[in-house]
């Protein structure tokens, strides 16, 4: 069977709005762009994998539950604008979390790749044609760790964690998605 190719991106800042530790769907706002990126990619055939560090259910300002409701909302505001996302992955994890099952160290927790080994097995993914898209140092490492090309988005909206004269290893460095997107997909 032919593998695969997917675009995995973080969830804040590169697809919505990074609000801190966002809890509820409400708060979910679009990034101008992000649709655009998503569409081009899918119209490609790359599978979209949101991989998104949630550590705000280890703190306890939020549970498992509000974010997969959360993940429903943001997925069905996506296939109205026709920019389907294929799986979710999340890391509840954090070794100073208040939530006694959700504090410790783990793999799936960004920079490591876990979550993006996860869904190469689960979808048939060769990550060596795939890339990881997000705003921080910790996306950049995940994806070039499990052998993914990589996009820093600098986005002047929110504090960057990251410099944009450091880009951490990035293949790219990159103002949006859409931006990332026309950088892999032949005009």
């Amino acid at each position: 069977m032919k593998k695969k190719r997917a675009a995995f991106l973080d969830r804040d800042g590169t697809i919505v709005v990074h609000t801190p530790y966002l809890s509820s769907p409400e708060q979910l706002k679009l990034l101008p762009h992000a649709v655009e990126g998503i569409r081009l990619f899918k119209d490609h055939d790359y599978l979209i994998i949101v991989v998104t560090n949630q550590s705000g259910i280890a703190r306890g300002y939020f549970d498992e539950q509000s974010l997969i409701q959360t993940h429903e909302k943001l997925k069905k505001i996506l296939i109205i604008e026709k920019a389907e996302v294929d799986a979710f992955y999340y890391c509840p994890h954090h070794a100073e979390g208040v939530v006694e099952q959700y504090r410790m160290h783990c793999d799936c927790r960004k920079p490591r790749p876990k979550m993006l080994f996860d869904a190469a097995q689960q979808y048939n993914i060769d990550l060596s044609q795939s890339i990881m898209i997000g705003d921080s140092p910790a996306d950049i490492l995940a994806g070039k760790e499990a052998g993914c090309k990589s996009a820093l988005i600098i986005n002047p909206n929110h504090e960057q964690e990251a410099d944009p004269d450091a880009p951490f290893g990035a293949d790219y460095v990159v103002k949006d998605l859409l931006e990332a997107a026309r950088l892999f997909i032949p005009e």
